[in-house]
């Protein structure tokens, strides 16, 4: 493996920026820059991105790429994505090595967070 090939930055659909910042902001703790209305980008959150706006999302059911969160309380954070105006899809469920949840933020981008405990 080479330093010099890594994936380094992820950018994500959004049609609704300020709310789809919120959320982040409010259940992980994220924080923005904005540059100009259509584009917001987050930093050290073991990867830097973007929000670009979009009227589409990224949905695994159409072929999205899934990123997927560590947590070590996943009932908790059901609950802490729930009360942010995220939606569960798939409640939490059993694979092996663990489990996971799935949900969408309020943009409509889906996301999973999984847990070993």
């Amino acid at each position: 493996m080479t330093d010099s090939t890594l994936i380094n930055y992820v950018e994500l659909p959004c049609c609704d920026i300020p709310r789809s910042k919120a959320f982040f902001a409010d259940v992980f703790g994220w924080s923005f820059t904005d540059y100009g209305p259509d584009y917001c980008e987050f930093k050290d959150q073991g990867i830097t991105g973007g929000f670009y706006r979009s009227d589409k999302a990224s949905l695994t059911e159409n072929g999205a790429v899934l990123l997927v969160f560590y947590t070590p309380s996943l009932e908790a954070m059901v609950a802490n994505v729930e009360r942010h105006g995220g939606r569960v899809i798939k409640p939490i469920f059993d694979f092996p090595g663990g489990r996971r949840f799935h949900f969408c933020e309020p943009s409509g981008n889906e996301f999973a967070i999984w847990s070993d405990r």
